[in-house]
């Protein structure tokens, strides 16, 4: 168990200036979300900015918009998770290989390494504490989450930086459009449910979250739990699973009042939420995300922060609003998101 006290999120929408969930929705057609980004210089030395990749300069923002929410200056540790690290360093240092042999230009090999930004965050902060990058695909940012709640519990750290964090570019895209990752053609995010076809809209964004131990007066709410589970062939039982997640919180499916679903517009795997929802938690107001902020491998950190500010502010959005049931209170909110029916996760969140 551990209190969101602090957020900082970039994203496609007006998140960054929020202290809550934003009122103006931002509308696109386009082939994948790309973040609003900040006035960097805000944040980071410009001097500095010149060196630094785009997603190295996103994490930052939001790593120090998070602390200064939570009005933390050191944490105890430095924990991130991304899929896939700087795609856009990767495919610079690839690109001048393959052109013709010469010296090579070392920074984006540099920052083309996935512990980068978490690395850069504590050069930033000048913080010598633990750090640590998780690379598991879609159980990147599960993973420093549950590594943080890991160290609540040994007593190792009180307060914990944690970040969510990837970048989407055309070349990416279109490699992995291959295979049938992503729509095949620019669609608008807010008709995205109208728009059900294979794949899924590509999105981006970079949240940090400041975990502790004790609740301070900014904090939004309670990150209980966070359980990941592998589907191979088959294997992955919803029923057990969630039942025992549940019961190990003390709490049976009648005790969540909103359920957060990963739905991002693909046909094929769309549906098993409407399966999930439907079996074991019929009549609950559910919600969704992903038209907000795009599909990526760590996404769950925009739902995270969407669940963590209804829980907040006691406000649930109607452009988060995935049927029309409203409710009755907001006290425990489960999120519940797949990758392709292979990596299945959830995460308890619960108001004070």
């Amino acid at each position: 168990m551990a209190y969101i006290n602090g957020i900082g999120i970039v994203s496609p929408q007006l998140t960054v200036e929020s202290k809550g969930f934003p009122t103006e929705v931002m509308e696109y057609t386009a082939d994948y979300l790309k973040c609003i980004e900040p006035a960097y210089r805000n944040y980071i030395d410009p001097i500095q900015s010149r060196r630094m990749s785009r997603l190295i300069k996103m994490g930052i923002a939001a790593a120090k918009i998070s602390m200064a929410d939570a009005g933390c200056t050191m944490p105890d540790a430095i924990i991130t998770g991304t899929g896939l690290g700087s795609v856009e360093d990767t495919e610079k240092i690839l690109s001048d290989i393959t052109k013709d042999e010469k010296f090579l230009n070392p920074t984006p090999f540099i920052q083309s390494t996935y512990n980068t930004i978490s690395s850069q965050v504590a050069i930033q902060l000048k913080c010598h504490n633990y750090n640590s990058t998780y690379v598991h695909r879609t159980f990147s940012f599960e993973s420093g989450l549950i590594d943080s709640l890991m160290q609540m519990e040994e007593h190792t750290a009180s307060q914990i930086l944690v970040g969510a964090i990837d970048e989407m570019t055309m070349n990416h895209l279109q490699i992995t459009r291959r295979i049938g990752q992503w729509k095949m053609e620019p669609v608008n995010n807010l008709r995205l449910l109208e728009n059900m076809t294979p794949g899924a809209l590509a999105g981006e964004g970079a949240a940090f979250f400041v975990l502790g131990k004790e609740k301070n007066g900014s904090a939004y709410a309670n990150l209980k739990d966070v359980k990941t589970c592998i589907n191979i062939k088959g294997s992955f039982n919803p029923n057990k699973e969630i039942s025992t997640f549940l019961g190990n919180n003390g709490l049976d499916a009648r005790d969540i009042d909103l359920l957060i679903l990963g739905n991002n517009g693909d046909c094929e795997n769309d549906p098993i939420y409407a399966q999930f929802a439907d079996h074991y938690f019929p009549g609950k107001a559910l919600a969704w995300y992903k038209h907000l902020c795009g599909e990526y491998h760590t996404a769950t950190g925009f739902g995270l922060y969407a669940a963590a500010c209804i829980l907040k502010n006691r406000v649930y959005p109607e452009i988060l609003h995935l049927n029309k049931v409203q409710p009755k209170k907001f006290e425990n909110i489960l999120i519940y998101n797949h990758f392709r029916n292979t990596n299945h996760a959830f995460l308890l969140v619960q108001g004070f």
